[in-house]
């Protein structure tokens, strides 16, 4: 952090560095992307299509708009989602930056008032001087132009066709759900009670406890109410960590217990003891007016979810804001086509970032699109776009999406696993992480000094 602002104030009363970047979509990504390019004195334009042109799961024209949640995961230390929000923190994450500025009690996690944070993100990147905002939809890609592409989940026909182009090969496609959102007034408070899981943080989550009867009236409700028409979802290709509930009943009746709606660690105080099943709420923002239904995201019609979602206790005059939807996610092959830094192999003035270049998370796309712009910057400066280090989660993450194997390439999101293992077998996983994450972050500041140099002015 301080040599990334050490770099902001050097650079912010200088010309811009002449090589212009272009950066396709202002998500999480291509706001971040704009952010690092600007705090190395390279001018970046950061085009957004919306509102000229909208998404099926967008509905404000703000940069950054979180659509699925409003969690940026855990931040219990020495945890994988921990490490990787410790380097952008140290690496000078602006959005992470406004994340904590917008947070919203959730326990032992990270999660922000999506309203507030998409608007500072937008505030903030427009103010920017080095940053110029496009609101048009870019429908080709001029491969001699440094460009980043981070237009995430729901990229236009046009652009992905022109991405095919690029690409030499069909990109790949799968489907992704939201969950559903609950005004707080209609939940009956006298039916739930406030605890994180483990007693780990604050109590911020309502829990909804469920008796077996209660789980499997509700079970059977669930499995017996309506999908959209079944002809739009003949070939669904669900991401296997974001199924929808009605996906996850069906391989059994007690998966949901062992899933979504896993009781353990949370003991209602008034009994004293583990209900038979939870559905946990988590609130959406500061003026805690609204609760998203953790780990609910389906795919069914309105009027049914409506219909089962009320036989949950304490929903039952439930009024919903959001009901769960769900929509494309198109992401690329990126072991085929990407090389470390993000850039095509084929064409290396074109980079990919956020969730198109095949992460999954909101806190990974933040961070791929924190390494495009360090690295688009430094092909605007003439130097040397230099990967992060393997055994940081920077690395691990862009290691993963550049060497996986590409008939059975799926997006991820960082874990421990994507890490190296240690030289020393250490049985204890607690210590074995905490070792995993020094090493991580010894290994990640000499790549964080060399690329937080100060760029000379061409």
């Amino acid at each position: 952090m301080r040599l990334a602002r050490r770099a902001s104030r050097k650079n912010h009363g200088r010309n811009a560095i002449s090589s212009r970047v272009k950066i396709i979509g202002a998500g999480l990504a291509g706001s971040e992307a704009a952010w690092q390019c600007a705090r190395r004195g390279v001018a970046t334009e950061l085009w957004e299509m919306r509102p000229v042109r909208s998404t099926p799961a967008h509905q404000t024209a703000d940069f950054a708009e979180l659509v699925c949640s409003n969690s940026l995961k855990s931040d219990s230390e020495n945890t994988a989602p921990w490490l990787l929000k410790e380097e952008m923190r140290r690496a000078g994450s602006r959005l992470l930056e406004i994340a904590r500025e917008s947070a919203v009690p959730a326990g032992h996690a990270l999660a922000v008032d999506r309203s507030k944070f998409a608007m500072k993100v937008t505030e903030a990147i427009s103010r920017e001087p080095l940053i110029t905002i496009r609101r048009e939809e870019v429908t080709q890609i001029d491969e001699d132009q440094i460009t980043i592409i981070a237009t995430g989940p729901l990229t236009a026909d046009a652009l992905s066709q022109e991405i095919a182009r690029l690409s030499g090969a069909s990109h790949l496609f799968f489907y992704d759900s939201i969950s559903p959102i609950i005004e707080s007034e209609s939940i009956d408070m006298a039916k739930v009670y406030l605890a994180a899981r483990y007693d780990k943080g604050s109590a911020d989550y309502i829990n909804c406890p469920m008796t077996k009867e209660e789980y499997d009236c509700f079970y059977d409700a669930l499995l017996a109410a309506q999908s959209v028409e079944e002809h739009e979802w003949e070939k669904l290709n669900y991401f296997e960590s974001c199924l929808p509930i009605e996906e996850i009943a069906r391989r059994g009746r007690d998966t949901l217990r062992f899933g979504p709606m896993k009781p353990v660690g949370l003991k209602d105080p008034r009994t004293g003891k583990m209900p038979y099943a939870v559905v946990q709420l988590r609130q959406e923002n500061l003026r805690a007016d609204s609760y998203n239904l953790v780990g609910f995201q389906n795919h069914l019609k309105f009027g049914e979810q409506a219909r089962v979602l009320r036989l949950i206790p304490g929903l039952e005059n439930g009024r919903f804001l959001r009901y769960g939807q769900i929509h494309r996610n198109t992401y690329i092959n990126s072991p085929m086509l990407l090389s470390e830094t993000l850039q095509m192999k084929e064409h290396p003035r074109v980079m990919f970032a956020g969730q198109i270049c095949g992460v999954e998370g909101y806190v990974e796309s933040i961070a791929t699109g924190l390494m495009a712009g360090v690295h688009a910057a430094a092909l605007a400066s003439n130097a040397e776009a230099v990967p992060p280090p393997r055994a940081s989660a920077f690395g691990s993450l862009t290691h993963y999406i550049t060497h996986a194997e590409p008939k059975k390439f799926q997006p991820a999101n960082i874990t421990f696993d994507l890490l190296p293992p240690l030289d020393l077998k250490i049985r204890d996983r607690q210590e074995r992480h905490r070792k995993q994450c020094e090493r991580a972050l010894h290994e990640f500041e000499p790549w964080l000094e060399r690329t937080a140099a100060v760029p000379a002015t061409l």
